[in-house]
Protein backbone atom coordinates (compact mmCIF):
# COMPACT_ATOMS: atom_id res chain seq x y z
CA UNK A 1 0.00 0.00 0.00
CA UNK A 2 2.86 2.64 0.92
CA UNK A 3 5.15 1.16 -2.13
CA UNK A 4 1.11 1.70 -4.47
CA UNK A 5 0.08 5.81 -3.31
CA UNK A 6 3.91 6.67 -3.13
CA UNK A 7 4.35 5.85 -6.31
CA UNK A 8 0.47 7.84 -7.53
CA UNK A 9 2.10 10.80 -6.17
CA UNK A 10 5.28 10.52 -8.00
CA UNK A 11 2.88 10.06 -11.60
CA UNK A 12 1.00 12.73 -10.26
CA UNK A 13 3.52 14.85 -9.85
CA UNK A 14 5.20 13.77 -13.72
CA UNK A 15 1.81 15.13 -14.87
CA UNK A 16 1.64 18.26 -13.56
CA UNK A 17 5.38 19.35 -14.76
CA UNK A 18 4.01 18.23 -18.18
CA UNK A 19 0.27 19.69 -18.53
CA UNK A 20 -0.16 22.12 -15.70
CA UNK A 21 1.00 25.57 -16.45
CA UNK A 22 2.02 26.75 -12.92
CA UNK A 23 3.71 23.20 -11.82
CA UNK A 24 6.19 23.45 -15.35
CA UNK A 25 6.88 27.06 -14.10
CA UNK A 26 8.20 26.49 -11.42
CA UNK A 27 12.22 25.74 -10.11
CA UNK A 28 13.94 24.56 -7.47
CA UNK A 29 14.42 28.49 -6.72
CA UNK A 30 10.57 29.68 -6.65
CA UNK A 31 9.93 26.34 -4.66
CA UNK A 32 11.66 27.61 -1.61
CA UNK A 33 9.43 29.97 -0.01
CA UNK A 34 6.70 26.84 -0.09
CA UNK A 35 9.32 24.24 1.54
CA UNK A 36 9.55 26.92 4.31
CA UNK A 37 6.15 28.04 4.44
CA UNK A 38 4.80 24.08 4.63
CA UNK A 39 7.73 23.73 7.13
CA UNK A 40 5.76 26.26 9.73
CA UNK A 41 2.52 24.98 8.97
CA UNK A 42 3.76 21.65 9.83
CA UNK A 43 5.34 23.22 13.40
CA UNK A 44 2.01 25.05 14.04
CA UNK A 45 -0.10 21.85 13.41
CA UNK A 46 2.19 20.18 16.08
CA UNK A 47 2.66 22.81 18.95
CA UNK A 48 -2.01 22.88 18.17
CA UNK A 49 -1.72 19.09 18.68
CA UNK A 50 -3.77 19.35 15.45
CA UNK A 51 -3.50 15.83 14.64
CA UNK A 52 -5.93 15.93 11.69
CA UNK A 53 -3.74 19.11 10.60
CA UNK A 54 -1.08 17.32 10.73
CA UNK A 55 -1.97 14.99 8.73
CA UNK A 56 -2.55 17.62 6.09
CA UNK A 57 0.07 19.30 6.44
CA UNK A 58 3.26 16.27 6.30
CA UNK A 59 1.19 15.62 2.54
CA UNK A 60 1.99 19.02 1.28
CA UNK A 61 5.85 19.00 3.24
CA UNK A 62 6.37 15.50 1.62
CA UNK A 63 5.00 17.36 -2.27
CA UNK A 64 7.74 19.56 -1.48
CA UNK A 65 10.73 17.18 -1.90
CA UNK A 66 8.75 14.82 -4.58
CA UNK A 67 8.28 17.99 -6.25
CA UNK A 68 12.49 19.50 -5.96
CA UNK A 69 13.26 15.85 -6.61
CA UNK A 70 11.01 15.88 -9.83
CA UNK A 71 12.86 19.18 -11.19
CA UNK A 72 16.04 17.91 -10.31
CA UNK A 73 15.80 14.52 -12.14
CA UNK A 74 14.68 16.59 -15.32
CA UNK A 75 18.01 18.59 -15.70
CA UNK A 76 19.70 15.51 -14.81
CA UNK A 77 20.96 15.85 -11.71
CA UNK A 78 19.99 13.26 -9.35
CA UNK A 79 16.57 11.22 -8.78
CA UNK A 80 13.91 10.60 -5.88
CA UNK A 81 15.42 7.58 -5.75
CA UNK A 82 18.86 8.54 -4.71
CA UNK A 83 17.45 10.67 -2.28
CA UNK A 84 15.92 7.85 -0.22
CA UNK A 85 19.09 6.00 -0.48
CA UNK A 86 21.20 8.50 0.74
CA UNK A 87 18.76 9.13 3.34
CA UNK A 88 18.88 5.05 4.08
CA UNK A 89 22.77 4.97 3.96
CA UNK A 90 23.35 8.16 6.10
CA UNK A 91 21.16 6.42 8.97
CA UNK A 92 22.60 3.54 8.94
CA UNK A 93 25.41 4.90 8.88
CA UNK A 94 24.80 7.51 12.01
CA UNK A 95 23.25 4.90 13.92
CA UNK A 96 26.46 1.74 14.60
CA UNK A 97 24.58 1.45 17.95
CA UNK A 98 21.73 -0.08 16.00
CA UNK A 99 23.12 -1.66 12.79
CA UNK A 100 26.18 -1.97 14.27
CA UNK A 101 28.29 -3.21 17.46
CA UNK A 102 28.56 0.28 19.13
CA UNK A 103 27.63 0.55 22.60
CA UNK A 104 25.78 3.46 24.23
CA UNK A 105 23.98 4.30 26.94
CA UNK A 106 21.81 7.15 26.75
CA UNK A 107 20.82 9.76 24.12
CA UNK A 108 23.44 11.72 24.53
CA UNK A 109 26.47 9.56 23.61
CA UNK A 110 23.70 8.64 20.75
CA UNK A 111 23.77 12.19 19.57
CA UNK A 112 27.34 12.81 20.22
CA UNK A 113 28.33 10.26 18.31
CA UNK A 114 26.17 11.42 15.46
CA UNK A 115 28.40 14.49 15.44
CA UNK A 116 31.55 12.60 15.39
CA UNK A 117 30.65 10.59 11.92
CA UNK A 118 29.43 13.60 10.56
CA UNK A 119 32.64 15.06 10.97
CA UNK A 120 34.75 12.10 9.92
CA UNK A 121 32.60 11.25 7.05
CA UNK A 122 32.03 15.10 5.31
CA UNK A 123 35.92 15.56 6.51
CA UNK A 124 34.90 19.02 7.40
CA UNK A 125 38.01 21.30 9.04
CA UNK A 126 35.62 22.42 11.73
CA UNK A 127 32.74 20.54 14.32
CA UNK A 128 30.91 24.25 13.19
CA UNK A 129 31.09 23.27 9.34
CA UNK A 130 27.71 22.05 7.60
CA UNK A 131 25.04 24.49 9.33
CA UNK A 132 22.40 26.36 6.91
CA UNK A 133 23.19 30.19 7.68
CA UNK A 134 19.76 30.64 6.06
CA UNK A 135 17.82 29.06 8.90
CA UNK A 136 16.38 31.52 11.97
CA UNK A 137 19.16 33.12 13.45
CA UNK A 138 17.59 31.54 17.32
CA UNK A 139 17.97 27.66 16.21
CA UNK A 140 21.29 28.39 14.47
CA UNK A 141 22.52 30.02 17.40
CA UNK A 142 21.73 26.92 19.14
CA UNK A 143 23.03 24.69 16.88
CA UNK A 144 26.68 26.33 17.28
CA UNK A 145 26.35 26.42 20.85
CA UNK A 146 25.23 22.56 21.36
CA UNK A 147 28.07 21.83 18.78
CA UNK A 148 30.83 23.86 20.31
CA UNK A 149 29.83 21.37 23.78
CA UNK A 150 30.52 18.63 22.57
CA UNK A 151 33.73 19.31 22.68
CA UNK A 152 33.63 21.02 25.95
CA UNK A 153 34.09 24.06 24.66
CA UNK A 154 30.83 25.17 26.89
CA UNK A 155 29.73 26.95 30.52
CA UNK A 156 29.70 24.74 33.86
CA UNK A 157 26.26 25.22 35.32
CA UNK A 158 23.71 27.67 34.16
CA UNK A 159 24.12 29.82 37.20
CA UNK A 160 27.29 30.73 34.87
CA UNK A 161 25.19 31.68 32.25
CA UNK A 162 22.73 33.40 33.88
CA UNK A 163 26.13 35.92 35.46
CA UNK A 164 27.11 35.95 31.63
CA UNK A 165 23.39 37.72 30.96
CA UNK A 166 23.82 39.67 33.26
CA UNK A 167 27.07 41.17 32.27
CA UNK A 168 26.09 41.84 28.48
CA UNK A 169 23.08 43.68 29.81
CA UNK A 170 25.35 45.91 31.41
CA UNK A 171 27.31 46.39 28.50
CA UNK A 172 24.36 47.15 26.75
CA UNK A 173 23.43 49.81 28.85
CA UNK A 174 26.88 51.13 28.68
CA UNK A 175 26.03 51.13 24.48
CA UNK A 176 22.79 52.80 25.05
CA UNK A 177 24.28 55.70 27.20
CA UNK A 178 26.91 56.27 23.93
CA UNK A 179 23.45 56.07 21.71
CA UNK A 180 26.01 54.05 18.90
CA UNK A 181 23.25 51.84 16.66
CA UNK A 182 25.94 50.30 15.74
CA UNK A 183 26.90 49.41 18.59
CA UNK A 184 23.69 48.94 20.43
CA UNK A 185 22.93 46.51 17.76
CA UNK A 186 26.21 44.65 18.77
CA UNK A 187 25.19 44.37 22.24
CA UNK A 188 21.76 43.03 21.68
CA UNK A 189 23.01 40.34 19.81
CA UNK A 190 25.44 39.25 22.33
CA UNK A 191 22.45 39.19 24.96
CA UNK A 192 20.28 37.16 22.41
CA UNK A 193 23.10 34.97 22.19
CA UNK A 194 23.91 34.24 25.96
CA UNK A 195 20.05 33.86 26.63
CA UNK A 196 20.19 31.25 23.73
CA UNK A 197 22.55 29.75 25.66
CA UNK A 198 20.26 29.89 29.01
CA UNK A 199 17.70 27.62 27.13
CA UNK A 200 20.43 25.36 26.00
CA UNK A 201 21.66 24.14 29.59
CA UNK A 202 17.19 23.18 29.84
CA UNK A 203 16.85 21.74 27.12
CA UNK A 204 14.42 24.40 26.26
CA UNK A 205 14.25 24.89 22.35
CA UNK A 206 14.93 29.01 22.15
CA UNK A 207 12.79 29.14 18.92
CA UNK A 208 9.88 27.27 20.35
CA UNK A 209 10.30 29.33 23.26
CA UNK A 210 9.65 32.36 21.76
CA UNK A 211 7.12 31.65 19.43
CA UNK A 212 5.17 30.02 22.67
CA UNK A 213 5.78 33.72 24.23
CA UNK A 214 4.91 35.75 21.13
CA UNK A 215 1.54 33.38 20.60
CA UNK A 216 0.78 34.31 24.18
CA UNK A 217 0.98 38.10 23.71
CA UNK A 218 -1.04 37.82 20.40
CA UNK A 219 -4.09 35.77 22.70
CA UNK A 220 -3.70 38.52 25.17
CA UNK A 221 -3.60 41.00 22.76
CA UNK A 222 -6.36 39.99 21.46
CA UNK A 223 -8.64 39.83 24.59
CA UNK A 224 -8.14 42.92 25.47
CA UNK A 225 -8.65 44.30 22.14
CA UNK A 226 -12.25 42.50 22.59
CA UNK A 227 -12.63 44.22 26.24
CA UNK A 228 -12.09 47.61 24.76
CA UNK A 229 -14.79 46.73 22.38
CA UNK A 230 -17.30 45.88 25.23
CA UNK A 231 -16.28 48.98 26.47
CA UNK A 232 -16.92 51.19 23.04
CA UNK A 233 -13.11 52.52 23.26
CA UNK A 234 -11.81 51.85 19.60
CA UNK A 235 -7.91 51.04 20.25
CA UNK A 236 -6.04 54.28 18.79
CA UNK A 237 -8.26 55.82 21.28
CA UNK A 238 -7.54 54.00 24.01
CA UNK A 239 -4.43 55.41 26.36
CA UNK A 240 -1.69 53.27 27.62
CA UNK A 241 -3.21 53.87 31.03
CA UNK A 242 -6.92 52.07 29.28
CA UNK A 243 -4.78 49.75 27.59
CA UNK A 244 -2.38 48.55 30.76
CA UNK A 245 -5.13 48.14 32.96
CA UNK A 246 -7.36 45.89 30.57
CA UNK A 247 -3.85 43.86 29.51
CA UNK A 248 -2.92 42.95 33.39
CA UNK A 249 -7.16 41.98 33.83
CA UNK A 250 -6.30 39.54 30.49
CA UNK A 251 -3.13 38.60 32.29
CA UNK A 252 -4.87 37.72 35.65
CA UNK A 253 -7.94 36.03 34.19
CA UNK A 254 -5.00 33.67 31.93
CA UNK A 255 -2.93 32.67 35.04
CA UNK A 256 -6.18 32.05 36.93
CA UNK A 257 -6.88 29.50 34.12
CA UNK A 258 -3.80 27.20 34.38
Amino acid sequence: MYKQEFEKLVAIMKQLRKECPWDKAQSAESLRQYILEEAYETIEAIDNRNWEELRKELGDLLLQIVFQAEIAEEMGRFTLLDVIENINKKLIERHPHVFGEVTVRNAEEVKENWEQIKVKKENRNSILEGLPRNMSALLLAQRIQDKASHVGFDWNEPGDVVQKIEEEIQELKQSMDSENLAEIEYEIGDLFFSIVNLCRFYKINAEDSLRQASNKFVKRFKAMEQKLTKLKIPIRNASLEEMDKLWEEVKQESENKK
